[in-house]
């Protein structure tokens, strides 16, 4: 029923393709091949997968056809009512489209295939860690995990645990580091000076207002782009951050935030235009961009735009906040969340006196906004 065939390669070496074809009534109802550089590992899989052949219903179940992982992939992200998030939706939508896996029947996935998924995400220009590699392996897992009971699509469950074994003892993937980088006063003049020059120039964006508020809310950058008027109140110095981050609900998860003043004051240097319910009409990509770049362009290191959400809130328990009033701000839900931020003592408000407030918003228009 199978067949191994030697090739030699152009460097001299040599493969080895096993295959197995089965034919009915002059037909053939099923083939499948695969190619090994050694041919007692040929003859392994070879001898494996004819036993399952014979095996009672066996070659009805391979002979039925089979979606491949990039048809799984659209009907997880179209059927998931939970929704996904941003970075997960780009991540199956990268391995659908760039890797030849996506183009393989389900059936016939194994924990091989996806060992060599996890060396060619690592391979990927611009995926510096092991952790990145681990979040792509991680996001494909949950299709794995519904894939048979919900849909009868034949993806081994067991095949991506043994993968993901191997991938984590050969340094492939790993668990995402906690950051604890923070910005500097000095950094965030220059990034600061930075935006507010190019912004006065018609050159971009108003970044420096886009960061000082970061800061003082505490609000990643998507968050930040979907605040609108409607949901603010500034009697109340609240706002509601619709879809606010959350592991297990990716949609829905509204929450009323307390703003700071400073917070406050920030989107009253924004004024309303007509048309326009958002209060910073921006697309969070090219708010992360344009930090990135511009970080770069001053030779700042390794500062990221979520991590001022870090430094946000590190400053309100060194300003003596509890767990309770710093959560009202940030949003988080649990004690958990917050508890990498425990150890802060309380230092006072480092930004107190800060001038770049007065200089987003002057004085005599924060009166008047108050008035």
């Amino acid at each position: 029923m199978g067949t191994i065939i030697e090739r030699k390669r152009a460097d001299g070496s040599s493969k080895f393709r096993a295959q197995i074809v089965i034919k009915q009534s002059g037909k053939i109802v099923y083939q499948t091949s695969r190619t090994f550089d050694r041919r007692p590992t040929a003859k392994a899989w070879l001898e494996r997968k004819e036993k399952e052949l014979k095996a009672p219903g066996g070659l009805d179940a391979v002979s039925t056809p089979a979606v491949t992982l990039g048809e799984a992939i659209d009907r997880y992200t179209k059927e998931n009512r939970n929704g996904i998030g941003d970075t997960k939706a780009q991540v199956l939508r990268t391995i659908k489209n760039e890797y030849e896996i996506s183009a393989k029947r389900s059936n016939e996935i194994t924990s091989d295939d996806i060992v060599d998924l996890a060396k060619q995400i690592s391979d990927r220009p611009g995926v510096s860690s092991a952790s990145t590699v681990g979040n792509y392996i991680s996001h494909l897992s949950a299709i794995f995990d519904i894939a048979f009971p919900a849909w009868k699509i034949p993806l081994d469950e067991k095949a991506m645990r043994d993968a993901m074994k191997v991938c984590k003892r050969l340094g492939l993937i790993a668990s995402s580091k906690k950051r604890d980088r923070r910005p500097e006063l000095d950094e965030l003049d220059a990034l600061l000076s930075y935006f507010e020059d190019r912004h006065l120039n018609g050159r971009s964006l108003p970044m420096h207002k886009i960061v000082t508020f970061a800061i003082f809310s505490t609000r990643r950058e998507s968050e930040i782009t979907r605040i609108s008027w409607t949901d603010f109140e500034k009697n109340n110095s609240r706002a509601l951050v619709r879809d606010m981050k959350h592991p297990g609900k990716k949609a829905g998860n509204d929450i009323w935030c307390e703003l700071p003043p400073e917070a406050v004051r920030v989107i009253d240097s924004m004024g309303q235009k007509d048309g326009v319910d958002r209060i910073f009409p921006y697309h969070p990509d090219t708010i992360c961009n344009s930090f990135t770049n511009a970080c770069k362009f001053l030779g700042i290191k390794d500062l990221r735009f979520h991590d001022l959400r870090h430094e946000g809130v590190s400053r309100l328990f060194e300003m003596g906040r509890t767990i309770p009033q710093v959560a009202s701000v940030s949003g988080h839900k649990s004690w958990q969340g917050l508890q990498r931020y425990s150890h802060l003592r309380a230092t006072g408000d480092k930004y107190e006196g800060w001038p770049w407030l007065d200089r987003i918003v002057p004085a005599k228009e924060a009166d008047a906004n108050e008035g």
